[in-house]
């Protein structure tokens, strides 16, 4: 921190997606306040987004430092998001903002650095096993993209882990799945698990599934395949959502193998949180167990929701305030 800083002087936190951007004061101690959402599309840059914001605080309150938490790699001073036109110099931005201070981290390392904080009203478990204690700690999140992190514990504290998981290779477990991926190789190419476990995701399995069956792709949002399965679990959207859920149980037991994931694996991401029970009762869990000889390794591991509302938010604010 630069010395000329107090640690009782608020700090900007901001988690800046492919479609939301939130925004809030923090302050060692004092939690977060003056929250804020915004849609990325109403503004030109990220400059513009949170000079918007500040002009909202009470006079005096301009925080001098900040913190922020982006959805996409960040290696040296110029980020690029991954599913936004937006890209930035951190020193520039810093500059622009009159800041003295401004971090910047990958959004999914943020939301790892808040699971220690989320306690049983932060999150719900869906399944059996315990969680061992230090153990590494996955973290998977379907939203606007799909972003993939693990928190490993160390003597000076723990570490999240900036990954680009979600770029991994999306693999097949059935016939359907062997049929869903060839579809989608024909369009893009490699597929990687965020083509199909993600809010565009959702999408694309569903029309991978109508040209499977024979009918003309359709082209639902996101919001219509999720609210059409939960109105009606039998209808194409259901077996679009099913197979969303089993997809992800496959990709989320690969994350643990790799991390060795025995402290549990944490599911985020905006597409989740809309089934809600749902997804509990999806074959999501025992996809996740689904690993032959490693089978029970994964049973022992427990997987949980992620229930709070700004998990990145609550991460920089523990962590830079």
């Amino acid at each position: 921190m630069d010395s000329n800083l107090s640690e009782s002087q608020p700090v900007l936190i901001a988690d800046i997606g492919g479609t939301n951007i939130r925004l809030a004061s923090a302050r060692r101690g004092g939690g977060i306040s003056d929250v804020a959402v915004r849609r990325c599309a109403d503004f030109p840059d990220l400059a513009n987004a949170v000079t918007a914001y500040l002009e909202t605080l009470p006079a005096g309150t301009r925080p001098r430092r900040g913190a922020f938490a982006v959805a996409c790699p960040v290696a040296g001073d110029e980020v690029r998001l991954t599913n936004l036109d937006w890209r930035f110099s951190i020193a520039g931005l810093r500059r622009e903002l009159a800041f003295q201070q401004l971090d910047v981290i990958n959004d999914f390392a943020a939301i790892a650095l808040a699971v220690p904080h989320l306690g049983a009203d932060g999150c719900r478990q869906v399944g059996g096993g315990a969680p061992v204690a230090d153990a590494p700690v996955g973290i998977i999140g379907p939203g606007t993209g799909l972003g993939v992190t693990g928190l490993i514990r160390t003597d000076a504290g723990p570490v999240a882990l900036e990954t680009e998981g979600g770029h991994v290779t999306l693999p097949a477990m059935d016939g359907e799945e062997a049929k869903i991926i060839e579809v989608l190789r024909q369009r893009f190419g490699h597929v990687s698990a965020e083509r199909a476990l993600s809010g565009p995701g959702l999408v694309n399995l569903h029309q991978a599934l109508d040209v499977i069956a024979g009918r003309e792709p359709g082209t639902p949002t996101p919001d219509e395949i999720t609210a059409g399965a939960l109105a009606d679990p039998g209808s194409a959207h259901g077996h679009t959502v099913e197979t969303f859920c089993r997809l992800l149980g496959t990709v989320a037991s690969d994350l643990a193998l790799s991390l060795g994931a025995r402290g549990g694996v944490y599911v985020a991401g905006g597409v989740v949180g809309k089934l809600g029970p749902a997804f509990d009762r999806s074959d999501f869990r025992a996809r996740f167990a689904d690993k032959g000889r490693f089978s029970g390794y994964l049973a022992a591991i427990p997987t949980f929701v992620v229930t709070d509302d700004m998990p990145a938010l609550r991460g920089l604010a523990e962590t830079f305030a």
